[in-house]
């Protein structure tokens, strides 16, 4: 690796990555509806103000606010008002969000009753996460075991498709094409890495399963000799040409980038360091807006037109993710390239989402950065994508001012 430069500029950008989440970010979901002080949880559908326009409640921010809550005290201290959203959004998920077959719900009520349920393991994925998060901070063994139970149901199902106590009529018909996302391996990854942080006694177990999970997607879904990143592949990997399996999405090849780098950091495997580096410059090739500027949400993998009518839409998440790869991969390899993308992203990224007036940030923009929804929550949006980001741009930041290559995960 060459020497890390940029210290003097690192610190600033750390100060005002730290401000954002503490002054910014931080209060103005403290001072919004979010919190439900009646029933307990999160209500994460809120305006441009914070005011509540949807009091049904998104299990996945359930699951994504009591991580945010827990996160924020482990690292930059306990605060009463922090554990006291932490303990309320745990008590809401645990009560009211898991359904009697393990399985859990997508939408509530406000008091908790289910609305909706789906195939897909997220809401699993996010209660994995916050639990473990929660356990590991306050010290509670229990929130820590319901975790790991959870997380052996998700790579049962996984590796058994049929083993899910979820008994529902297929979406698609496996024996007509049989397909795979690649969604599924990067939750498992990620929670997986986390459960690995949290509990060491199982490190070795945990490795073993991420390195399964991550040779799923570098098998099936990563394509080198396309110069893509597929989302939906055959079984066997091999691609469809019809939009779904031509679609790329940007944002989630960055984020798979950098929890794979922080993977080749823990286990020193420069080979997996590469590979991760290549889907993080490949995607990110693919989804700069050459002429606007910004991620695009979905791109064609041979140019062709996408399905999906937000296509072209910025994205909020898209744009954090992109912030963290850009800064990771310059503190592991000192490569000029990722510091200019990470300068780049970032003054894009400020200057179009971030509502200087109300706080926070804006979560989707048309394609010439000009603001489509003035909602700054809802069943998708809510305090996860950005205070992790500012969260862990703070830390790496923290690491190229100190000249140290590093990990804010592992």
């Amino acid at each position: 690796m060459s020497k890390l430069l940029h210290s003097e500029e690192a610190k600033k950008y750390q100060q005002f990555y730290r401000e954002q989440l503490l002054d910014d970010v931080v209060p103005f979901w403290m001072n919004s509806d979010l919190l439900d002080s009646e029933n307990g949880g999160y209500i994460s559908s809120v305006d441009r103000q914070g005011k509540s326009y949807n009091d049904d409640k998104s299990v996945w921010f359930q699951g994504r606010c009591l991580w945010t809550f827990s996160t924020l005290c482990e690292k930059y201290g306990i605060r009463e008002e922090w554990k006291q959203a932490a303990d309320s959004g745990k008590k809401f998920l645990e009560e009211k969000c898991i359904d009697s077959d393990g399985r859990m719900f997508f939408t509530v009520t406000k008091e908790g009753k289910p609305l909706r349920k789906r195939r897909y393991l997220f809401s699993e994925s996010f209660f994995v996460v916050s639990m473990a998060e929660y356990g590991y901070v306050f010290h509670d063994a229990d929130a820590l075991q319901k975790a790991e139970k959870c997380f052996d149901m998700m790579m049962q199902i996984y590796e058994d498709p049929n083993s899910d106590p979820f008994k529902i009529t297929p979406k698609s018909y496996a024996e007509t094409r049989n397909e795979r996302s690649a969604a599924v391996p990067m939750v498992l990854v990620s929670s997986a890495q986390l459960l690995r942080r949290c509990d060491a006694a199982k490190a070795d177990y945990y490795s073993k399963i991420v390195a399964r999970v991550t040779n799923d997607i570098l098998r099936y879904h990563f394509h080198p000799e396309l110069k893509a990143s597929l989302e939906n592949v055959l079984i066997d990997g091999n691609h469809v040409d019809n939009p779904s399996g031509r679609t790329i999405n940007p944002g989630h090849s960055c984020e798979n980038a950098w929890f794979l780098m922080s993977e080749a950091v823990y286990s020193g495997d420069n080979e997996l360091l590469n590979t991760a580096l290549e889907i993080f410059d490949i995607a990110f090739e693919r989804g700069w807006d050459k002429e606007f500027g910004g991620m695009l949400y979905f791109v064609d993998l041979d140019g062709r037109p996408c399905e999906q009518l937000e296509w072209d839409m910025k994205l909020w998440w898209v744009h954090n993710e992109v912030l963290i790869a850009s800064l990771m991969a310059y503190s592991l390899t000192g490569d000029e390239k990722y510091w200019d993308r990470f300068e780049m992203v970032h003054e894009y990224s400020f200057s179009h989402f971030s509502d200087t007036e109300c706080g926070e940030w804006y979560g989707y923009l048309h394609r010439d950065g000009t603001v489509s929804h003035t909602q700054k929550g809802s069943l998708w949006k809510g305090p996860y994508h950005l205070p992790r980001c500012l969260m862990l741009c703070d830390e790496l930041l923290g690491r190229i001012a100190e000249g140290k290559a590093g990990n804010p995960l592992l």
